[in-house]
């Protein structure tokens, strides 16, 4: 019997620890809960209505058809049994030699779990189609509304989290308001629309350096973005926001709250933790080796945003897709190596850089210790990234050929207002939110 490979996700460690597994005499099984793999770090773009659903998500099946060792099923993972190996799925068990776990990441609300009807975060497809859906119908309210306080409102939008997500959200909200919108409507003018952006810490972009995270928020600034750093959220309502910092309390009357403000390990991380017998962190991540194992268990490896890995300078990496990927391939080299006898060495990750954008033409990057762009050329170097790292050449060609209309015409096409989800209205401003 040849050995069996169970790979717990297909996001981007799941991905790409299959795609290098393809190659090898192995039994390969991917299981996700979701019949695709999806390009979250454009999320933002589907939420502001720049991208559609389909430009960024590619179906798991499509992606490893080509692979005779590997399939893809289509099921939710409940638990884990280490000693019998075996995973425990909700309608049936797969047995494994060796098991991926790379289930990523959920939101996090901090303790505030009460605030999730209300301030939409952004994960998944779903979440961002709700968010793009709050953010037209805040506008069309908007437009209906005959009492100027309400009326500024509903153009009053808070976006929590002054890291890469929330500040290429905001950025991209300023545009969708300032220029895609301005000739839409006949009462309002979006160009009025008040945006403000609310961190905790002391400052936007941490990851990056001093110097560019001031230019990003200098950017976002020119684009009529108010910020407030070092302020923490304390209480989301349907119609205000209320923070803390060292100014006291501030509320700020807004119907629309976007959040962008951490994330934590899948709810599948604390029953595997239990499985294993160790402790997650605060985040949700289990503690692994350097080899990406789980204690006691060399045959189980958990990567990606699940893991708790220590970098050169002993903090632990960053939930990124890079940080995943290194990671997915690395986990295939070492089933490789293991079943021919060799050596594996731990797991380093070369960290190739960063980059954020914050609006038309203009994005830091930085690479390594003494590179650092910011303006136009950083922006050029985000979207060929992004293009590079986008899953199948028709998504490549299809988002390309977006951004090149929208940055010509100044338009986000894919500005439809959907239905809610369950637990949410179809009309702004009545239940929940």
């Amino acid at each position: 019997m040849s050995h069996r490979v169970v790979i717990v996700g297909g996001g981007f460690g799941g991905l790409h620890a299959a795609r290098r597994l393809g190659r090898l005499p192995l039994e390969v099984t991917l299981v996700d809960r979701r019949n695709i793999h999806l390009f979250q770090p454009l999320l933002y773009q589907v939420a502001t209505g720049g991208l559609s659903p389909g430009d960024i998500a590619s179906p798991l099946r499509w992606v490893l058809r080509r692979q005779g060792n590997t399939r893809v099923l289509l099921a939710t993972v409940v638990g884990v049994d280490p000693r019998a190996r075996t995973v425990q799925l909700s309608d049936g068990v797969l047995p494994y030699d060796s098991l991926v776990i790379a289930a990523g990441a959920s939101n996090h609300y901090f303790g505030h779990d009460d605030w999730a009807p209300l301030a939409p975060s952004l994960k998944s497809l779903e979440d961002a189609l709700e968010m793009r859906r709050r953010i037209l119908l805040a506008f069309e309210r908007a437009e209906r509304e005959p009492d100027p306080q309400i009326r500024q409102q509903w153009k009053t939008f808070v976006v929590v989290g002054g890291g890469p997500t929330g500040v290429e959200l905001a950025g991209a909200l300023s545009e969708l308001a300032r220029d895609t919108l301005r000739h839409d409507f006949r009462t309002i003018d979006p160009r009025g629309t008040r945006i403000v952006l609310v961190e905790a810490g002391d400052g936007l972009l941490r990851s990056f350096p001093d110097a560019l995270a001031r230019r990003g928020r200098h950017a976002l600034e020119r684009l009529g973005v108010e910020i407030r750093t070092g302020e923490a959220v304390t209480e989301v309502t349907p119609r205000t926001v209320t923070t803390s910092g060292s100014q006291g309390l501030w509320t700020l009357e807004a119907r629309t709250v976007l959040w962008a403000a951490g994330v934590h390990a899948a709810p599948l991380a604390s029953i595997v933790a239990g499985a294993i017998g160790v402790d997650a962190d605060p985040g949700g991540r289990l503690p692994v080796t350097p080899e990406l194992t789980a204690p006691c268990y060399p045959e189980i490896f958990v990567i990606g945003d699940m893991a708790r890995v220590a970098g050169v300078d002993g903090r632990p990496l960053p939930c990124l897709a890079p940080v995943a990927m290194q990671q997915g391939r690395y986990v295939a080299d070492a089933i490789e190596r293991r079943l021919t006898g060799r050596a594996i060495p731990p797991f380093r990750y070369r960290n190739k850089g960063e980059l954020a954008t914050i609006g038309r033409a203009a994005a830091v990057a930085h690479f390594g210790h003494d590179l650092r762009v910011s303006g136009h050329l950083a922006w050029l170097l985000w979207l060929f990234v992004h293009i590079l790292y986008l899953v199948g050449f028709q998504n490549r060609v299809l988002v390309l050929v977006q951004w090149a209309w929208h940055y010509v015409r100044w338009n986000r096409g894919a500005r439809i207002i959907g239905q809610p989800r369950e637990g949410s209205t179809g009309y702004a401003g009545e239940g929940p939110w």
